[in-house]
């Protein structure tokens, strides 16, 4: 696999990127037949933009940029990742490969400035978080990234069951556990343990709860590696996420969406589901935001936008998807030209500390075409 991938889009704007750039962008497969048609989208638009930069850029050479796409094609790795599209970023000199997640229009793209909208339309809703499995007595994280769930594999002394973290610090003492059928995380604990003993007050049994909650925030927020500083979800019943938010002091853990069910019996791909339903939440809460916008200066007309984002002037830029047309190869003049203008005041508002959203026209602002925020 090359070795010059990168997933930051910052480095694209560093003095040490140089333009022009041949940006391309595909849906990708993982089927053999489907892997070798993907290839020859990039073959040819790789013939066509051969042209439109020999146009365009005629005292450069297009040697170093037919070498890099030689390499990928013959790059056997490549074709085989499992995401939905990539975007490839090339420079006389470097390659970027941006991995995406969400169905493109497949394109080509010739310009001083590298094409960000497939990259931006990806990060868009692009969540990353711990989403945490939770019982009354076991525990379980995952990673939810890219759409993507995995199962954090933590040392054995994480708190991920209530005997094995307080021990002889049960208040139950000689209690003994009664397991009640599996669970979907490591089969270790479930829901609803039957006490039995010496020892069956419901007031011990909550002491040992609470106790147990305690150690499992305690270990997130002073032990657990978290360098991103993720927030971390819930997946648990309603009255289990009531005692672990009473006893929650790591500054990460966050109440804006979870799923209110028992992790106990589920599957990995019922997690999978849990994950996609904090997803959607997030991206309704999120949407609900753009539209207080609307009580501030904008302008909505790309005549008016694009001065004000020469001068710097524009915080949040929306682009509806309704502005791009999918066609081949042969993309229309007017079709390339329209792109160029909205990346042109992509790039502007990114380079003066803006945001940008490429967004389904249903979840835009007020459901405009087009709408710059104005700083003043």
């Amino acid at each position: 696999m090359l070795d010059q991938e990168k997933d930051n889009l910052s480095v694209l704007f560093s003095d040490e990127v140089q333009g022009p750039f041949v940006t391309f962008i595909l849906n990708t497969h993982v089927a053999h037949q489907d892997v070798e048609k993907d290839s020859l989208v990039l073959k040819n638009f790789a013939k066509a933009a051969k042209v439109r930069f020999e146009k365009k850029y005629t005292d450069l050479s297009w040697v170093p940029f037919q070498e890099k796409i030689d390499a990928l094609l013959a790059d056997a790795s490549f074709w085989r990742n499992a995401t939905k599209s990539v975007s490839i970023i090339i420079s006389e000199k470097d390659i970027f490969i941006h991995r995406l997640n969400v169905p493109v229009d497949n394109q080509y793209y010739v310009d001083d400035r590298p094409y960000l909208l497939g990259i931006i339309k990806n990060n868009q809703f692009n969540y990353r978080y711990y989403l945490m499995a939770l019982n009354r007595d076991a525990m379980q994280l995952y990673l939810v990234e890219n759409n993507r769930v995995k199962a954090i594999e933590l040392p054995a002394d994480a708190p991920t069951d209530l005997v094995g973290t307080l021990g002889d610090e049960l208040t139950g003492g000689s209690m003994n556990y009664s397991i009640q059928g599996g669970n979907g995380y490591n089969g270790s604990s479930k829901e609803g343990v039957a006490y039995h003993g010496v020892n069956t007050k419901d007031e011990e049994v909550k002491i040992d709860w609470t106790n147990y909650y305690q150690a499992i925030d305690s270990y997130l927020k002073d032990t657990f590696s978290n360098p991103d500083n993720l927030p971390i979800r819930l997946y648990a019943l309603p009255e289990n996420q009531t005692l672990f938010k009473k006893i929650a002091k790591n500054p990460y853990f966050v109440t804006d969406a979870s799923v209110s069910l028992s992790p106990a019996q589920v599957s990995f791909q019922d997690i999978e589901k849990g994950a996609y339903k904090i997803n959607q939440e997030l991206e309704a809460i999120e949407t609900a935001a753009y539209n207080q916008l609307l009580d501030k200066k904008f302008v909505d007309q790309l005549v008016d936008i694009v001065p004000a984002s020469d001068e710097g002037k524009v915080s949040h830029f929306f682009i509806s998807t309704a502005n791009f047309v999918n066609e081949t190869t042969d993309m229309s003049t007017e079709e390339f030209d329209r792109r160029k203008v909205l990346n042109k005041v992509t790039d502007n508002v990114l380079r003066t500390g803006g945001k940008v959203f490429v967004l389904d026209q249903k979840a835009a602002p007020d459901e405009k075409t087009l709408l710059a925020v104005l700083r003043y």
